[in-house]
């Protein structure tokens, strides 16, 4: 079974790389700068945060599942912005006593050498990397006073146990109930689990930040992003299997620790949690600055899915599945494409209670 442990972004400067595969992520984070910004000033709460006559302040932020960057610089950079404003619209605060301290956190598998090598020279904070499932604590009791998410929720600890006997040729979570629902089950005991962490970490009046994948209400899997990857990933390997390059069994217990939930879902899981409100929960389509190529699908693709499948298959493997992938992509691009449009970001704002 394949964990999230296993599941990192391609790293390095290789053409598959995360780095240069990542522009869909790069438009959702853009998307919602002003959000963000609005969150922050109508929520950071200089008072209750101990800010308001303080002659210093030292902001911690941390992006969770921040992958290899560039985006998780993006991101620090508009928060660090939004804060910035907050401040200078508390008349009595002075702008030179205050500094940042920046957490990147990703599993140990990351390529944190990458990360740290493409640090923005001009940055406004102080950097660390902090290695670890977010699934589990990270940092020391209220010692956060803001935490992000992006397009990294939806990766579970684990492919649940019920999956394995029942998800045969299936990459991703099928369409059988029982699949949906064990896999569904399991990221409702993730969020829990990651809820749960933050709370420990982000001081009362903290935000939690979030954006995240999710399937529309009443859309099949069939008709997402990750049911066209499933079809199109999973006949790939049935092709495998039928020309002696792969055993059955071998394909058959291949499943991604994936689950895209709807909103209604989600918002459900949330609820649920009593150290956290939510401030603010907005549907937003996927923006698409500049369309994908067939070539620049199967790329984006295999930027997600490298490590993952090499720690499976084994790496002579994970190139002959990729490169008989590539051909499959543009006979099936305009299923990607219709994917593509179904696809919806959520942007969530919870506070620490």
């Amino acid at each position: 079974m394949a964990s999230s442990k296993a599941f990192t972004m391609t790293g390095g400067d290789v053409a598959y790389s995360y780095s240069k595969n990542s522009t869909i992520q790069r438009d959702g984070v853009d998307a919602v700068k002003e959000q963000i910004k609005e969150a922050i000033l109508e929520n950071f709460d200089l008072k209750r945060l101990g800010f308001d006559t303080s002659s210093t302040a030292v902001i911690k932020i941390a992006d969770l599942g921040c992958s290899v960057g560039p985006n998780t610089f993006f991101v620090m950079e508009n928060i660090i912005e939004a804060v910035e404003l907050k401040f200078l619209q508390a008349k009595n605060q002075n702008l030179a006593a205050l500094e940042f301290q920046a957490f990147f956190n990703d599993h140990y598998e990351n390529d944190f050498n990458t990360l740290f090598k493409t640090l923005p020279p001009s940055r406004k904070y102080f950097a660390a990397g902090v290695p670890g499932s977010f699934h589990d604590r990270l940092f020391p009791k209220s010692s956060l006073h803001l935490a992000h998410i992006s397009y990294a929720l939806h990766f579970l600890s684990k492919v649940p146990k019920e999956v394995v006997d029942r998800n045969k040729s299936n990459v991703f979570n099928s369409s059988e109930k029982e699949v949906v629902e064990a896999y569904s089950t399991q990221l409702e005991s993730d969020i829990e689990c990651f809820l749960n962490a933050r709370a420990e970490e982000l001081v009362p009046g903290g935000l939690m930040l979030i954006l995240a994948g999710a399937v529309p209400d009443g859309v099949p899997i069939s008709d997402t992003v990750i049911g066209v990857c499933n079809d199109v990933m999973g006949s790939c390997l049935k092709d495998l299997v039928k020309m002696g390059v792969l055993g059955e069994e071998k394909v058959n217990s291949f499943n991604v620790p994936i689950y895209l939930v709807t909103p209604t879902e989600l918002e459900a899981i949330l609820r649920t949690n009593e150290n956290f409100s939510i401030e603010k929960m907005e549907k937003h389509v996927q923006p698409m600055k500049k369309p994908l190529s067939p070539e620049g699908y199967a790329l984006a693709v295999r930027s997600s899915l490298d490590a993952v499948t090499r720690n499976h298959f084994g790496d002579e493997f994970a190139e002959q599945i990729f490169n008989h992938f590539n051909t499959k992509v543009e006979p099936n691009f305009s299923k990607f494409q219709g994917a593509l449009r179904n696809s919806l970001n959520l942007f969530i704002l919870l506070k620490r209670i």
